[in-house]
């Protein structure tokens, strides 16, 4: 039986022009037909991935005080530790517990006619029971970014624009921001919810997991699994992919299944996004792509703004109430400006 989340070689995209044909179409086919596949080729060494994990473990590891003390509640940038439970997927509560950081800015300081998406940007909060998680994870950071500039300038070949198409929205100052994850085994008595049935609102998901088990794809009606593939990363599409490409390209709905009693998984997603003040296109599409494009999904629930400031904080305040009572309770509900349109 054929692999339906494809494996996708990036060295490909160096081997001759007609090898990159190829290796383009394949990368628009994947993201069209499943949305998901595995990436070789990425140029992340081993001991890096390694490391990375290592470093996740230890901060998981640490006493609960000590995580405590960087809970997400006490940042408005939505930066910190969550512990489990403390993170909402369309209402219910994800079993897992993790540590959210982004880029490193200066606050912007509120003001009269200042969108409120602008808090989002500052600074992050470091253990410092353990010194060496930030230059750690802030490492990781930089080498996903190189690889998802990479594939995101493969995706815009792959629609015949520009290389450089999506540069303006998200070059100097990207948005993007990661987890270290921990999915603790759960109890077979109780629900398996490690992370509720969603899409990613960024341009390109990075994920690292462990060797354990649980990522699931939503394809065909059906949950398909993606199980770990020893070197590589698995990479989703965004809903400002969809977006842009008026729905030709789709962000899948995809969910964790918490591991069983006595096992724990290791996951590092990264999120590429772009700039929190950019607005998102609409590309031409040749005339075969654009006959094929189905709009961008709508969900009267959860509406897509092509304001990336504003569907950032619309998905940031859904899913972490406590830091939106705390830091973004004089916003009117929905706690996002209304002036926006949706798509």
């Amino acid at each position: 039986m054929a692999r339906i989340v494809p494996v996708l070689d990036l060295n490909r995209l160096e081997q001759g022009a007609s090898e990159r044909r190829i290796f383009l179409f394949d990368l628009r086919t994947a993201a069209r037909d499943v949305g998901f596949f595995y990436l070789s080729g990425h140029g992340i060494p081993a001991v890096e991935i390694d490391e990375v994990l290592d470093a996740s473990r230890r901060f998981f590891a640490l006493p609960e005080a000590d995580k405590l003390a960087i809970e997400m509640v006490k940042s408005p940038q939505f930066r910190g530790y969550t512990r489990t439970g403390g993170e909402l997927t369309r209402g219910k509560a994800d079993w897992r517990e993790q540590l959210d950081i982004g880029v490193e800015r200066r606050p912007i300081p509120k003001g009269p006619g200042i969108p409120a998406w602008t808090r989002l940007q500052g600074p992050n909060q470091w253990p410092s029971a353990l010194p060496q998680l930030k230059p750690a994870l802030l490492a990781w950071q930089t080498r996903a970014t190189a690889v998802a500039v990479r594939l995101l300038k493969a995706f815009a070949l792959s629609l015949d624009q520009a290389e450089d198409a999506f540069d303006p929205i998200y070059s100097g100052e990207p948005n993007h921001r990661m987890k270290i994850v921990r999915y603790p085994g759960r109890d077979t008595t109780g629900g398996d919810q490690g992370v509720g049935a969603h899409k990613d609102g960024g341009f390109l998901t990075l994920l690292l997991q462990d060797d354990n088990k649980g990522l699931q794809v939503e394809y065909d009606g059906s949950w398909v699994n993606v199980d770990p593939i020893p070197g590589t990363l698995v990479v989703n599409i965004g809903e400002l992919l969809e977006l842009a490409s008026n729905g030709y390209l789709r962000a899948t709905v995809h969910r964790v299944v918490a591991p069983p009693a006595g096992v724990e998984r290791i996951s590092v997603p990264f999120f590429f996004s772009a700039r929190l003040d950019a607005t998102i296109p609409l590309l031409t599409l040749p005339e075969e792509l654009a006959a094929e494009a189905r709009g961008p999904a709508s969900d009267p629930d959860n509406p897509l703004f092509r304001d990336v400031g504003t569907n950032v904080l619309k998905s940031r305040l859904r899913s972490h109430p406590d830091v939106a009572r705390r830091h973004y309770a004089d916003l009117p509900e929905p706690r996002v400006e209304t002036r926006a349109s949706p798509v």
